[in-house]
């Protein structure tokens, strides 16, 4: 197997490319730094794309070992012919392989291996051989024996059609057949379990009623209808079964194996059914369903990952005095005040929710600490009485000295990180529910740097994330911290452990050690001063230095993306245009680009012995040293004014606001009620789309018509169509 031909062509790259990508992850090289600062080796090519090479080429590594290991166990068995070795080379699956491998596999005591013990398989093989003058009832009565117990000639023929069975089963070839007859035209069905009717008027049930009376044929399944019906079946609510044509069965059965219109036809014809009933269908249609379940799952989690990466993408809100507001009822409202920069300044507890007296003192409370601290923006989170807190601080806005917004924060995970260990090291002098508030205020202030400190699938912004392979999905969204994380880079001498964790070479006990580094000697005044520190040696060093940056210290490039390796090269690209380090820290190459570009890119990149591609980031960042890609999106949508009711709401009215989440079915907006609208995926533009990641994205702002309200189930339905 060519596993660099494989990659060339699946991921539509030119050879050189694969071979580089292969060699440089061979070689320790991590994601971000190989699509950073190595794009003259791979083309350019960009972080997911490595990412899923890399991927791709240790699945392709593992179908090769899988089969070195069948092809040793078929010639440790003195089986391995030319033809089954080619067979396994051409082998592109391990179902593949697994299908080659059947028929030499140890198998436990079936009725085929009972009747072969009973010496049984030479009428088996006369039977298949259906001579027109053979009459298998005649040649059965030699195999009668007490001794055996084979009592009668039926006894001796069912054994013979057993061993029949097994063999046709067994059949590669008559599998493949099977499984694409299954996956292209099989029909998959739902009905409801005895424990959903049961349960019928309970919420957990009717969240199936769909499904209860369903059929669909497979290819056409959905990934959520796949998904929710996987669950549904685990819950015990819901029965599932795959049919397909019994004429086709039939025909892939045994047309391989019928001859003719001998006596014998008729028993192959029977034991070829019954290899499909009892042993065939069973095992095909697990495959197919694992097959859909699995596919089912790789999308939801691709969706999973990139409506994390938007999420942590989001702008932040920079250098604003912050109010984290955690609601809640018994136990109050604890408040959270950070300066810009995230430093906790002060915190409280206030009970809005107990009288009208306690509304006051809270008032007077969260007034005061605005005035003090001249806080311009409050992030509230969505949990438990947020829609009370809501119109709490809504009523309190006009009353302030000077102008305050505020944000419903996403509470998911919060409760997780609260009472987490790092939480714990982060604020030993807090209760869990004062790190709560301080967590939302952070989220506001930059969603990146808070959001890394919780296990992103605890984040909630997928679909059916609890039934997802753990692994998969843990692997998958780890990748997309890690890209973010190094795609934004880190300042050094403020990121936590978390942050410094997810940068490029960088383990958690290399970060801790950074952090202790840094408390111990003060601010690290360049780069190069890593190499100080404990476990942090100079092959670390090379993948982590150009993510990370530092303002204000003794070597302006350290604070730009441009690697230590290249700082030679930087600083002679300055001096051919009669620049210093000091006017690139400064701001005044604000049109170095276009003087690069008019000087002509590639002229200046061979007489400077390095790539065009080096040559396009390092200017960039030489332009505007400091750079947060984040700086470009637009910024998060604040409310200021009147908050709405679901009962406010009519059909007809348009609104602006914030997609939520997305899953393959559509988005959800937030539009200032509690509840978030649901945009089907026909709803969100005029064309036909496959997937509402193509037209929209976590965080985007977006405007919307209400076209239903479903005050019963709480449930809002939009439109971004038309919308002016």
């Amino acid at each position: 197997m060519d596993i660099i031909k494989i990659l060339t062509e699946e991921f539509s790259v030119r050879e050189e490319q694969a071979k580089n990508v292969v060699a440089l992850l061979d070689d320790g090289k991590t994601v971000p730094f190989i699509a950073r600062y190595r794009k003259e080796l791979t083309g350019a090519l960009d972080d997911q794309t490595i990412r899923r090479m890399a991927l791709r080429l240790q699945a392709l590594r593992n179908l090769e070992a899988k089969k070195e290991e069948v092809r040793t166990a078929i010639a440790n068995k003195n089986a391995l012919t030319e033809e089954i070795s080619q067979a396994i080379a051409n082998a592109m699956t391990q179902v593949e392989i697994e299908d080659i491998y059947r028929p030499f596999k140890e198998k436990r005591r079936t009725r085929g291996s009972v009747a072969r013990e009973k010496g049984l398989t030479p009428l088996a093989e006369l039977i298949l051989e259906q001579r027109l003058d053979l009459i298998p009832e005649e040649e059965a009565k030699a195999y009668i024996s007490e001794e055996k117990e084979i009592l009668n000639t039926e006894t001796a023929l069912q054994g013979a059609m057993d061993i029949i069975a097994e063999q046709i089963a067994d059949n590669a070839n008559i599998r493949l057949q099977m499984r694409d007859l299954y996956q292209r035209f099989g029909t998959l069905i739902c009905s409801v379990t005895d424990k959903a009717k049961e349960e019928a008027e309970q919420e957990k049930s009717a969240i199936y009623q769909n499904y209860f009376e369903y059929e669909k044929l497979v290819p056409r399944m959905a990934g959520h209808q796949i998904l929710a019906i996987h669950r549904g079946e685990k819950e015990g609510y819901l029965k599932v079964s795959i049919t397909a044509s019994e004429i086709m069965i039939e025909k892939i059965c045994t047309k391989s194996y019928l001859k003719n219109q001998s006596p014998s036809a008729e028993l192959v014809r029977i034991a070829g059914l019954d290899s499909a009933k009892r042993l065939i269908i069973p095992s095909i249609i697990r495959e197919v369903r694992n097959a859909l379940y699995e596919t089912a799952c790789t999308n939801a989690i691709k969706v999973f990952a990139e409506n994390l990466k938007q999420l942590l993408m989001q702008p932040p809100l920079k250098n604003t005095v912050t109010l984290g507001f955690d609601p809640g009822y018994k136990n109050g409202c604890k408040l959270a005040v950070v300066d810009g920069i995230g430093k906790v300044l002060d915190t409280g507890i206030i009970y809005p929710t107990f009288s009208q007296k306690k509304k006051q003192e809270g008032a007077e409370f969260v007034t005061s600490l605005v005035n003090q601290y001249h806080i311009q923006a409050i992030a509230i989170g969505n949990g438990t009485a947020s829609r009370e807190s809501e119109s709490f601080i809504a009523e309190l806005l006009p009353k302030f000295s000077h102008k305050v917004s505020y944000m419903v924060i996403s509470e998911a995970g919060a409760s997780v990180y609260s009472a987490s260990e790092l939480a714990a090291e982060e604020f030993p002098e807090f209760d869990v529910s004062l790190r709560s508030a301080v967590s939302i205020a952070r989220r506001l202030q930059d969603p990146l740097a808070e959001l890394v400190k919780i296990d992103p699938k605890a984040i909630g912004v997928g679909q059916y994330q609890h039934d997802m392979p753990k692994n998969d999905l843990q692997t998958a969204l780890n990748g997309v911290v890690e890209e973010c994380v190094n795609h934004v880079g880190v300042d050094l001498n403020t990121a936590s452990v978390s942050l410094l964790s997810h940068i490029a070479g960088i383990t958690n006990t290399v970060a801790k050690n950074i952090v202790a580094y840094r408390e111990e000697n003060g601010a690290f005044q360049n780069r190069k001063e890593l190499l100080k520190v404990s476990k942090l040696g100079a092959k670390t060093f090379e993948q982590c230095a150009g993510f990370l940056r530092i303002s204000g210290g003794n070597q302006p490039l350290d604070n730009t993306a441009v690697h230590p390796e290249s700082y030679t090269v930087a600083q002679a690209l300055l001096q051919k245009f009669n620049y210093s380090l000091e006017d690139a820290s400064s701001g005044k190459l604000t049109d170095f680009a276009e003087t690069v570009r008019k000087a002509g890119a590639d002229t200046l990149a061979k007489e400077l012995n390095i790539g065009v591609y080096t040559l396009k980031d390092m200017t960039a960042e030489l332009q505007k040293p400091a750079r947060d890609p984040r700086d470009l999106l637009p910024p998060p949508l604040m409310r200021s004014g009147d908050i709405m009711q679901l009962s406010d709401l009519k059909a007809g009215m348009q609104l602006v606001g914030t997609v939520r989440n997305i899953v393959d079915f559509g988005c959800f907006v937030d539009i200032g009620v509690h509840e978030d609208g649901l945009v089907h995926i026909s709803q969100i533009c005029d064309k036909y789309i496959k997937n509402p990641l193509e037209v929209v994205k976590v965080g985007d702002v977006v405007s919307v018509t209400v076209l239903d309200i479903d005050m019963k189930r709480k449930r809002i339905a939009l439109t971004m169509k038309n919308q002016k």
